[in-house]
C-alpha cells in the first residue's frame, strides 16, 4: 500500500495521471478485501492488485477511460462461483470497486501581470489553484506584487515557453499587455494539453488573431476551443470584475471536469 501512495506522489509532482481502483465493499467470499487498492497508470502499467483475471482486466480498461474523461466511476462485480472457478479463483461474493482520476493539482498559469492577472491571482489561490504568473517585465511580474502566486517568471515569452509543465490540469489566461504578445502566446498554448485556454479581449480582437494563426496552419477547430472573449458574461467592467467572470468560467469548468461518477454493474 505505501509504494502505491508513494508512486501516486511522484505521478502528482511530474504532472502524469493515473487511475486508482479502490475495494469499497466486498461481501462474501471475494478475492480482496474492502480497502484494497490498485493503481492503473496512463501506459497501462499497474502497481497493486484486487483480484486479478477477469475482474482486474476490465477495471483496467474502465480505467482507461477514467484517466481518459477525467471522470470516476463506481462498478458493481458479482461474482458467480462459476465465473469465479473460470478465472482460478475461489470465490462467489460480491464487490464495489470506486476508481477515481489520479492527477497533479489544478495549476493556472497566467501571462501577464497587469491589474486584472492581479486579483484573478488572488481569487484563483481562494478557490485552491497552484498559481504561476508569467511576464516579461519584471516590474511587473515580482513577489511584491504577487505575493500569493506559486511561481514568477519575467523573460521573454518564447524563451519561457519550454520551461513550463503544462498538462491536462492546467488551465491557462492570456491577459497580456498586447495583441502581438496575446498572439504569440495562444500560438504557443493552443498546442499544449492544458483543459482550459482563454484569451482577453474584443471579439474583433480575437477573429483577427486566429485569423493570422490559421494563416500558420493552426486549425479552424482547434482555435474553436478557446474561450475568447474570455470569462462568463456578467457585464463586468472593472479589472476585478473581469477577474471574477475569468475565474468563474474557469471554476466551472474545472467542476464539469470529473464530478459526474458513473454507476456499473458487471
Amino acid at each position: 500500500m505505501e509504494d502505491i501512495f508513494k508512486e501516486i506522489a511522484i505521478i502528482k509532482s511530474e504532472g502524469g495521471s493515473a487511475a486508482l481502483a479502490t475495494v469499497i465493499k466486498a461481501k462474501g467470499s471475494t478475492p480482496r478485501e474492502a480497502g484494497s487498492k490498485m493503481l492503473i497508470r496512463s501506459d497501462g502499467t499497474i502497481t497493486g492488485s484486487i483480484g486479478g483475471g477477469s475482474l482486474e482486466a476490465t477495471i483496467c480498461r474502465e480505467a482507461a477511460n477514467v484517466i481518459k474523461e477525467a471522470n470516476p466511476k463506481l462498478m458493481h462485480f458479482d461474482l458467480t462461483e462459476e465465473e469465479a472457478a473460470g478465472d482460478g479463483m475461489l470465490c462467489g461474493g460480491t464487490m464495489d470497486v470506486f476508481i477515481e482520476h489520479i492527477a497533479s493539482e489544478p495549476t493556472l498559469f497566467i501571462f501577464g501581470a497587469g491589474h486584472i492577472s492581479l486579483s484573478i491571482c488572488k481569487i484563483a489561490k481562494i478557490v485552491g489553484f497552484k498559481v504561476i504568473v508569467i511576464d516579461d517585465r519584471a516590474e511587473f511580474a515580482n513577489r511584491e506584487r504577487f505575493p500569493e502566486a506559486d511561481q514568477l517568471f519575467n523573460d521573454n515569452f518564447s524563451e519561457l515557453f519550454s520551461k513550463l509543465k503544462v498538462n491536462r490540469s492546467s488551465y491557462i489566461v492570456i491577459v497580456t499587455r498586447g495583441h502581438k504578445f496575446d498572439e504569440k502566446v495562444l500560438e504557443w498554448a493552443i498546442q499544449s494539453e492544458a483543459c482550459y485556454l482563454g484569451m482577453i479581449g474584443s471579439k474583433k480582437k480575437s477573429d483577427t488573431i486566429f485569423a493570422n494563426l490559421q494563416s500558420k496552419g493552426v486549425s479552424k477547430k482547434l482555435l474553436e476551443t478557446v474561450h475568447a472573449p474570455i470569462g462568463l458574461d456578467i457585464n463586468a467592467e472593472t479589472p476585478e470584475e473581469i477577474a471574477v467572470s475569468i475565474m468563474a468560467e474557469i471554476i466551472k469548468i474545472r467542476r464539469k471536469k470529473g464530478q459526474t461518477v458513473k454507476n456499473w454493474k458487471v
